[in-house]
């Protein structure tokens, strides 16, 4: 609300002086020349006192005016200052987690950590800068702890994948942290759970999830090292794990990314679950390296898959998996078993240069069993 011109005060004072001028001058006007003239008196007495009324009025309403107005300000500097204090508030609270977490004791990491959750659950919107905060911490530089090997499981190489499920193994390490001596992996693993925990829509029982921060939570984990990383059910909307360590066990099964998922350069140290993904914007493995057994089993790739140079040294399961544009394999790496059976190719692939080191699941004869929608 703008102020008021200097020029509105003496303006209404004019108005108000003009109006009951006018009015008492009409009324004069209106007074009859016959009758006796102390009765004409009299009249010409109740006109001005009735123009005098008439001015008061509009003084009346031009004061209520002014009134409202000030209630107005009134109202909005309150709110102004219920705003400032609430935001000086949480501003207050959002460096004290922030500066938790640059402390040397993991239980002061791990209170900085939810401490920020508590905020972005309580402020929508904060909710987008806490998350890139999380995934800051989550970028830093860290080595895991030797003596906490990748639970890779090679031994499944040449079974049918079909029969396993990554949720059974997802309950045998959901215990993992609660034993684990090493702090900061605690720490890590907290802030891990805490993004994945808002960004699924849904509940284990399929309701809807009062967490959750919406859709267009984007996630920058660019060169972070995850520790088996659970974002299964998970909605993503533009994901960057470019250079990313996946140390142990990964999960996507049955997540959803709404933009582009990033994989560039990605090591993943043990298995990776992707069963079940839905990519609506490309994904990009582009030099990814796969140390363990890695599951595609209905994958869907509703824009560009591109594996181009990928390693995949355990076996690689693409069961089932939806290609509905280009594919790109070229110059990939398959060492172990790799299966393709059922899968559709609606657009372009591409597996020149492609290399197999094992056998493709169901006969040695092929790098592939496909079928295509299209004519070529």
């Amino acid at each position: 609300m703008h102020p008021l011109r200097s020029w509105v005060i003496p303006a209404g004072v004019t108005l108000v002086a003009v109006v009951t001028w006018a009015a008492a001058a009409w009324l004069q006007g209106s007074v009859p020349t016959v009758g006796d003239e102390v009765q004409r008196a009299q009249l010409r007495v109740e006109s001005i006192r009735t123009g005098l009324t008439i001015g008061a009025a509009v003084t009346a309403a031009f004061a209520l005016l002014l009134a409202f107005r000030r209630q107005q300000l009134a109202e909005r500097s309150q709110q102004a200052t219920e705003y400032d204090a609430s935001e000086k508030r949480v501003t207050e609270l959002y460096v004290k987690a922030a500066d938790q977490l640059g402390s040397d004791k993991a239980p002061v990491r791990l209170a900085g950590l939810y401490a920020l959750e508590r905020l972005a659950q309580d402020n929508p919107i904060h909710r987008k800068s806490i998350a890139e905060v999380i995934c800051a911490y989550l970028r830093m530089p860290y080595t895991p702890p030797h003596g906490q090997p990748a639970p890779t499981n090679q031994a499944r190489a040449n079974t049918d994948p079909t029969s396993l499920d990554p949720t059974d193994a997802r309950e045998e390490d959901a215990d993992d942290a609660a034993i684990d001596p090493r702090e900061e992996r605690q720490v890590r693993l907290a802030a891990q759970r805490i993004l994945a925990r808002h960004l699924r829509p849904t509940t284990h029982g399929g309701g809807t999830n009062p967490s959750y921060w919406g859709p267009n939570l984007a996630l920058d984990l660019t060169e972070a090292t995850l520790i088996n990383a659970d974002f299964g059910h998970c909605h993503l909307h533009n994901a960057r794990f470019n250079n990313a360590t996946f140390s142990g066990r990964a999960t996507f099964g049955g997540a959803t990314f709404s933009g582009s998922a990033r994989f560039f350069g990605a090591e993943f140290g043990g298995d990776a679950w992707f069963r079940g993904v839905i990519f609506n914007g490309a994904a990009v493995f582009y030099e990814a390296t796969f140390g363990g057994d890695i599951w595609f089993h209905n994958a869907a790739f509703n824009s560009t898959a591109m594996f181009r140079k990928a390693a995949f040294r355990g076996a690689a399961w693409f069961h089932f998996a939806a290609f509905s544009r280009a594919a790109d394999f070229s110059a990939a790496t398959f060492s172990g078993v790799v299966g393709f059976d059922k899968a559709t190719f609606s657009g372009a692939r591409d597996f020149e240069r492609a290399t197999l080191g094992g056998m493709r699941y169901g006969g040695p004869k092929s790098i592939v069993n496909i079928t295509t929608k299209s004519s070529s």
